[in-house]
């Protein structure tokens, strides 16, 4: 199957250069903003956000009276991205040179790690690195005055959360309000894939935000050239079918699904035997690193291959050793894991992240990709390929399997909006005078391929609106996407305007309760905005250029509000799914969906009506609620809604 999002990169250097400092583009803007007492950084996978946080929490230890810097990681193979590192001879002040001693990234249970924690913040030493568990565990043992003049950095910040149940939000809550630390917090994503929120909207409000996107990181590298993100679908046992895209002349990290998911043949280690039995005949196993040695079947060449499945302990740190000393290509040819070599793995060389499996976090999507994305002068193209089951109709599991499908479509075109150049959206006034000079910049604007102007648009009127749009709007498009009546009304049963002035705005209220509706309005506006002209296509005729919105063709200087909210962002991962999947499984799909359809509201009934009086006056009928066209079926639910909508409030005069 071709993929659903191929992108391409200019390969501008950019984002690897460093400055007199030593540090690359991302590291220099987070950098800048070094001072801020709380700060999060939101940066793809490979920008460099370990290094980022040597040069803070350095600067804060010499300059900021910061006295001592704790890092915690999610799991312990993270932790090595933070050992001893050499600043100096690149230009900054000083080198970042934790004691071993605490390292507590290390094998040993948990007391010991806790008791190492508490004598290093009675000892001089400065640097401690430590995982969220440990960090956990440790503070019902402190009181919290005990981190005062300490910075606390957490890697991985989307493991947090506001829920009352996650201990390490409320770790970071406790400090944040009864002790004066110093908080910095790195994230390739900040969407964790369920409903609750990271931090509260009060707690998140005090963090300053640095940003770093995923087009600024691959459009600067060196080698790597295009992105190609892509879904295979299956019958059966995924091990039966993945021989048919595992390529294995490319570098690849293979995640299997989890033992609780549908995809999971509930054995994974026979999983793993499976994939390699696919591959070829093992040959040996090294004693001293654990890595499988293969005789491909294909080819005849012998294949490298690391199990990050195995759950024994001892053998998995034989592995991860190996896999931390890799300094060549041609070290290791494929790596199958389960949970692992997802988060802060390092392999450069990988060209191909084969994942099984619907993920339903795009934090996680986000990670697997980072592990491919990495610049390395041996590819020149990365590759995603998500190998998913087709649903059956006879499957008790249909509707989980359709849900699972809608939802892995979408997230790819969310990855997509995610790996697109950013636009700049303005205003278009027809009336203005350009005297002033911010009108002359506007003017100077207008020819600028990233600014496009809309009539009817609305910018931010207030800093909490520019600061979601420019700090959150991917985060929110996830929300919206992965959003049951989202996925639901995907198919085209529901009106563009429902979607985008309903559906949409309910999403953006229940996320910012604290915005008045003008604000809502401007977010909303921003959403669709954004994703309509993402998921169109740009053409220039001459001096002119034209957007292709769904089947709309418009000059882009003639761009208003109103036309753009009569399109459905997300129409096209329906589309794609339509001509991915045979006849009989898009017709199960669609009868699924039809049979979930989302309960009207007032405010859908009120946009149809017009609609109604069209499709009256062009037929001479009303409605058909059997009618096989689902907006006509729509509209006739939205009589009859209307109509009991009607007789209750008769009753209620």
């Amino acid at each position: 199957m071709p993929d659903l999002v191929h992108v391409t990169y200019k390969q501008t250097g950019k984002s690897k250069k460093t400055n007199e400092y030593g540090m690359r583009e991302m590291q220099a803007r987070a950098y800048d903003a070094r001072t801020a007492q709380y700060l999060l950084i939101k940066a793809p996978p490979a920008s460099g956000k370990s290094r980022a946080l040597m040069f803070i929490g350095l600067d804060k230890l010499r300059n900021q009276d910061i006295k001592k810097v704790i890092v915690a990681v999610p799991e312990r193979s993270i932790g090595n991205s933070f050992s001893s590192t050499d600043l100096k001879t690149y230009g900054f002040f000083e080198d970042w040179k934790p004691n071993p001693v605490y390292n507590l990234c290390t094998p040993g249970g948990e007391k010991s790690k806790v008791n190492a924690f508490i004598n290093f913040l009675k000892s001089d030493e400065e640097i401690l690195i430590c995982t969220h568990a440990t960090l956990r565990f440790a503070f019902d043992a402190i009181e919290e005055k005990d981190l005062n003049d300490t910075l606390l950095a957490i890697d991985e910040f989307h493991h947090v959360s506001a829920d009352a149940t996650n201990r390490l939000g409320e770790v970071l809550r406790t400090i944040m309000e009864k002790s004066n630390a110093h908080i910095v917090a790195m994230t390739g994503s900040y969407f964790r894939g369920d409903s609750v929120p990271v931090l509260l909207p009060e707690d998140e409000a005090k963090f300053i935000k640095v940003k770093y996107d995923y087009y600024e990181q691959l459009n600067g590298y060196e080698y790597l050239k295009s992105l190609g993100i892509g879904y295979h679908f299956y019958r059966g046992k995924y091990t039966g079918a993945i021989h048919e895209i595992l390529d294995e002349s490319k570098k690849t990290i293979i995640h299997i699904p989890s033992v609780n998911s549908g995809e999971s043949e509930k054995e994974k280690y026979e999983e793993v035997n499976r994939i390699i039995d696919s591959l070829g005949e093992l040959d040996y196993q090294d004693p001293t690193t654990g890595i499988l040695y293969v005789k491909s079947k294909d080819t005849g060449r012998t294949l490298k291959i690391a199990d990050l499945v195995n759950d024994n302990q001892k053998d998995r740190d034989k592995i991860q050793n190996y896999l931390r000393g890799i300094n060549d290509a041609d070290d290791i040819d494929i790596i199958i894991a389960l949970g692992m070599a997802k988060e802060g793995f390092d392999w450069p060389y990988c060209e191909h992240a084969l994942t099984v499996g619907y993920r339903g976090s795009l934090t996680e999507i986000i990670q697997i990709i980072g592990r491919a994305t990495r610049d390395s002068k041996n590819k020149n193209h990365a590759q995603f390929t998500n190998l998913i089951a087709q649903p059956d109709a006879a499957d008790d599991e249909v509707k989980l399997s359709v849900n699972n499908m809608l939802k892995a479509i979408t997230a790819s075109l969310l990855m997509e909006q995610v790996l697109a150049p950013n636009f700049k959206f303005k205003t278009k006034d027809d009336f203005k005078d350009y005297d002033s000079d911010e009108d002359e910049e506007n003017e100077a604007n207008e020819g600028d391929e990233n600014h496009i102007y809309i009539r009817g648009f609305k910018e931010p009127s207030t800093q909490k609106v520019s600061n979601i749009i420019e700090s959150d709007l991917n985060d929110l498009k996830a929300k919206v996407l992965q959003d049951d009546d989202m996925i639901k009304a995907m198919p085209g049963n529901v009106e563009p305007e429902v979607i985008n002035q309903v559906l949409i705005p309910k999403i953006i209220r229940e996320t910012y309760p604290d915005l008045t509706e003008e604000e809502v309005e401007e977010v909303r506006q921003h959403i669709v905005v954004d994703s309509v002209v993402k998921n169109g296509t740009i053409e220039e005729q001459g001096d002119k250029r034209f957007i292709k919105m769904a089947d709309s063709f418009v000059n882009i200087e003639d761009i208003h509000i109103d036309l753009i909210d009569s399109i459905n962002p997300f129409q096209k991962a329906f589309e794609i799914l339509s001509k991915s999947v045979t006849a009989s499984v898009f017709r199960a799909i669609q009868e699924t969906i039809d049979a979930s359809r989302i309960t009207m509201t007032e405010e859908e009934a009120i946009i149809l009506w017009p609609k109604i009086k069209d499709w009256v006056q062009k037929t001479g009928n009303q409605p058909d609620i059997k009618s096989l066209d689902p907006k006509e079926k729509r509209m006739a639910e939205a009589v009859i809604f209307l109509k009991e909508l009607k007789r209750k409030q008769k009753q209620n005069v």
